[in-house]
């Protein structure tokens, strides 16, 4: 007796991992609840007033410009606000000139797409906090209830996998029954093993489209999650990152308009791997005359006294009221990266601006650079070894001359010199 219908089930299976497959990358690409928080909620509060580095974003679709001006914003505010757009400007204007991360080409108009519809949504609803905790995504701890819809989609393939046995139970004790009533001798049931090597030699076609589909599109999940390492898990290392500090330093100020050189305060620069951030003994050694600062006043000098525990009316030290800045890293290497401030600054004679930016004109420092390992191998490939005047390379450079006499148009370039191995930077 055959049964037509005995390949519906593993085919019913099949489809639904499938369906299951597209629809769990469909829903991570889409969960705007955890773009945001994974991008915006470090500088905005999604569904409060309370401003953050950014403005809250409550009433955000009452605020700005209809039509499809939020996603252009979001993805590169910048250039919308060189474009001239008046509402633009303005709030880059009323939030001190501070510019948001670019995201173009870290997320994509669909990941937008799905910000814009979590931010559209009612605000989400918090269970009963057990410590003192906000009701805002991008405030400090938001309790998440729910149940993730990855384990939800596993458990339907966990529920579809029992029908399917037994299903296939039921369907061989059927036939082994309907054959015992012809008269006809009961074959041995065949294995799941067997079943799935028959089902799978009679549809080739379909199992080799499926295994395409399923390589490309798992090479592009892992491509994806390379691609947004120090993305989404570690906002620090955008370019353009620029957090407030605790004491509203200006590097314009000190370092453009007062020409105060940046290895005063960086004094370690030169001498070590760490630029070092200034101890506020090296702030005090100016403002211990100088109490009052063009802009803000006393405030913020007063910020650095409280830290020295220093006493501005009577000039004494206290150290017992001392408290410490906590200053916030702006420039974030990988902690498998070696990376000689020492070696660039003195031997290569590089310039602070090659990898920091100009930073004599920024009031807040951000990260101008990439500092991703194509942006280092580049400027390697491009930048000439500084040799004259330089005892460090005079061995060397006397070597090259000879090795390459006779030659026109030689660059000894750091890549020449071993600049691109592997082990100068990963050991």
């Amino acid at each position: 007796m055959k049964n037509h219908n005995s390949r519906i089930p593993l085919k019913a299976l099949v489809t639904a991992i499938f369906t299951v497959f597209f629809f769990i990358s469909n829903v991570k690409a889409q969960d705007g609840a955890k773009l945001f928080k994974q991008n915006c909620a470090v500088c905005h509060v999604s569904h409060g007033d309370q401003k953050l580095t950014g403005p809250g974003l409550a009433g955000i679709f009452d605020r700005a410009p209809k039509g499809d001006w939020l996603n252009r914003w979001i993805l590169n505010n910048q250039k919308v606000i060189k474009s001239g757009d008046a509402y633009a400007n303005k709030i880059y204007n009323e939030n001190g000139k501070a510019q948001m991360n670019v995201f173009e080409g870290q997320l994509s108009e669909k990941d937008v797409d799905a910000i814009i519809g979590f931010l559209r949504a009612p605000a989400p609803v918090v269970g009963t906090p057990k410590g003192p905790q906000t009701d805002t995504v991008g405030a400090t701890a938001v309790q998440e209830d729910g149940i993730d819809p990855l384990y939800l989609l596993l458990g339907v393939i966990v529920i579809l996998a029992i029908l399917f046995v037994a299903l296939r139970s039921v369907r061989m004790s059927l036939q082994n029954a309907a054959g015992r009533a012809e008269g006809k001798e009961t074959e041995s049931d065949p294995t799941f093993l067997e079943e799935i090597k028959k089902w799978v030699s009679a549809h080739r076609r379909v199992v080799g489209v499926a295994s395409i589909i399923i390589i490309f599109v798992g090479m592009k999940g892992c491509w994806d999650a390379a691609w947004n390492i120090g993305v989404y898990y570690d906002y620090k290392t955008q370019k353009g990152y620029h957090p407030d500090q605790p004491i509203k330093f200006s590097h314009k100020l000190h370092a453009g308009d007062n020409e105060i050189a940046c290895q005063y305060c960086h004094s370690s620069v030169e001498k070590s791997r760490h630029a070092g951030i200034p101890s506020v003994n090296v702030c005090m050694n100016c403002h211990k005359g100088i109490q009052s600062g063009p802009q803000y006043g006393t405030k913020e000098i007063g910020k650095i006294y409280e830290a020295a525990g220093f006493n501005p009316k009577d000039g004494t030290y206290d150290n017992s009221k001392q408290n410490p800045l906590k200053w916030i890293k702006v420039h974030n290497l990988p902690d498998h990266v070696y990376f000689n401030h020492s070696q660039h600054v003195v031997v290569g004679k590089v310039e602070c601006a090659t990898c920091h930016g100009d930073v004599k004109k920024m009031t807040t420092v951000e990260q101008k650079a990439q500092l991703t390992m194509k942006w280092c191998i580049e400027c390697h490939r491009k930048t000439e070894v500084v040799m004259a005047g330089n005892p460090y390379y005079d061995r060397l450079h006397k070597a090259l001359k000879e090795k390459y006499a006779g030659q026109l148009d030689v660059k000894l370039t750091v890549e020449k010199i071993g600049g691109l191995e592997c082990a100068k930077c990963h050991y």
